[in-house]
């Protein structure tokens, strides 16, 4: 099976079994967004989830947030690993917005990056998500089911798995795939023991022929 074929196949599968992909993320507006993702580093969707509307009903836009401290957004988000990190790059995004983007949340992967707290993978996520940009965020669900199906070979970083995906995956479609990437990675090709026995894509997956398939023997 060629490279080509075999992302062919696993394309086709996806946008036949999951046409709708969404982050699970709870958000209203770019703003919103972008504090979610923020916190949602090595934090849980649904932990973010928990935490966002108080913080978001009181500081609503950059303006409000830039105007506050990060001793009073730690109180918001305690709950939420590195809160002390991360209440100052939340402040410091919104300082960064009022002063250098009018406060509106740049649509490219590069001004985004030049935000506190925001690394490529919070980029591409904003600029595809928000944005509908051909942004593929690598987070480790990404860059671990990449290698399984065998859409990557040995990549060394997320930055490696982005690049061969983006090269091979439509440009349309990226926002989309980012998704089914993430959502297959959460919920059955997970990180200890991925659920080969119900998963749809075992007829192109590299993981599964040489690995699960012959404990099937």
């Amino acid at each position: 099976m060629t490279k080509k074929e075999r992302f062919s196949n696993i394309l086709a599968w996806f946008e036949a079994n999951r046409p709708v992909a969404e982050t699970e993320l709870m958000y209203k507006d770019a703003f919103g967004l972008l504090v979610a993702v923020i916190l949602s580093a090595q934090c849980t969707d649904k932990r973010v989830n928990m935490t966002t509307p108080k913080l978001l009903q009181d500081y609503p836009t950059p303006e409000a947030m830039a105007a506050s401290t990060p001793e009073v957004i730690f109180e918001y988000i305690r709950s939420i690993s590195y809160p002390n990190n991360k209440s100052k790059h939340l402040v410091g995004m919104a300082q960064k917005l009022i002063s250098d983007f009018n406060g509106i949340v740049p649509d490219n992967v590069d001004d985004l990056q030049k935000l506190p707290g925001v690394g490529r993978k919070t980029a591409n996520v904003i600029a595809s998500v928000v944005y509908d940009k051909p942004a593929m965020a690598v987070d480790t669900h990404v860059f671990r089911v990449s290698e399984r199906l065998g859409l990557t070979t040995d990549s060394k970083n997320p930055l490696e798995t982005e690049r061969e995906l983006v090269k091979h995956i439509p440009a349309e479609i990226i926002p989309k795939a980012h998704h089914w990437l993430i959502l297959h990675g959460r919920y059955v090709c997970i990180a200890r023991k991925p659920k080969c026995e119900e998963c749809g894509l075992k007829a192109w997956c590299r993981y599964y022929s040489k690995n699960a398939a012959k404990t099937d023997k």
